[in-house]
């Protein structure tokens, strides 16, 4: 598998010759735009900065909505969570996607998760193997509750996002509060990082950070 991290929620996941792109942003985030070709692209909730799919270029396969989704022989399936601690009557409706790809290998991929999901959401998760979760706070959980979930669905690989970086404004705070309530290695993957199902199997659970 390749992932790639174009910044914020956005990143590129290649595997089993399948390429699939979350939460594309626009010009006003601050990164640069996504240089990529998916053929799918996942949306979990429609902000600006998540659901900017009419920049990317190509034929692909949108999925931003709730319940199961097959597509290119990924199952896909889409979690109803919330943007904030109010049942979404303050930002809205969040989709956790979670990517069962063919030969078993899991991802989940958070959005823009404003509280801890209740238990059913989490048992859903315990399966996966690699976990993308926002860590900045604000417009999300912020670093504690970011490893309570951790904590409680045990992923093999962690990676954060929605933290802040010299590209973006937003009052988000950086990975190194979450990176410092952690006790798992870290791994710094630069851009992008390849790694193998057996890596993921042979190695304890790790943090897979990355940077532009």
């Amino acid at each position: 598998m390749k992932i790639k991290w174009f910044g914020h929620s956005c990143f590129g996941i290649e595997y089993l010759n399948i390429k699939i792109l979350t939460d594309p942003f626009d010009e006003t985030v601050g990164y640069p735009l996504p240089d990529y070709s998916p053929d799918i692209i996942t949306e979990s909730h429609q902000h600006f900065d998540h659901n900017a799919h009419h920049l990317i270029r190509g034929k692909y396969i949108l999925i931003n909505t709730p319940g199961k989704h097959l597509s290119k022989g990924v199952k896909i399936t889409g979690l109803k969570t919330y943007h904030d601690k109010s049942y979404g009557h303050e930002r809205g409706e969040n989709i956790i996607f979670k990517m069962k790809f063919s030969d078993g290998l899991t991802l989940a991929h958070c959005g823009d998760l404003g509280d801890i999901p209740d238990e059913k959401v989490l048992n859903e998760l315990k399966d996966i193997d690699i976990l993308m979760i926002p860590v900045g706070g604000y417009y999300t959980i912020d670093a504690n509750e970011a490893k309570d979930i951790v904590n409680k669905v045990k992923p093999k690989l962690i990676i954060p996002m929605h933290f802040k970086t010299k590209y973006i404004n937003f009052p988000i705070s950086s990975v190194e509060n979450f990176l410092n309530l952690m006790m798992s290695s870290v791994t710094n993957a630069g851009k992008d990082y390849v790694l193998s199902k057996e890596q993921l199997n042979a190695t304890e659970s790790k943090i897979l950070l990355f940077d532009l």
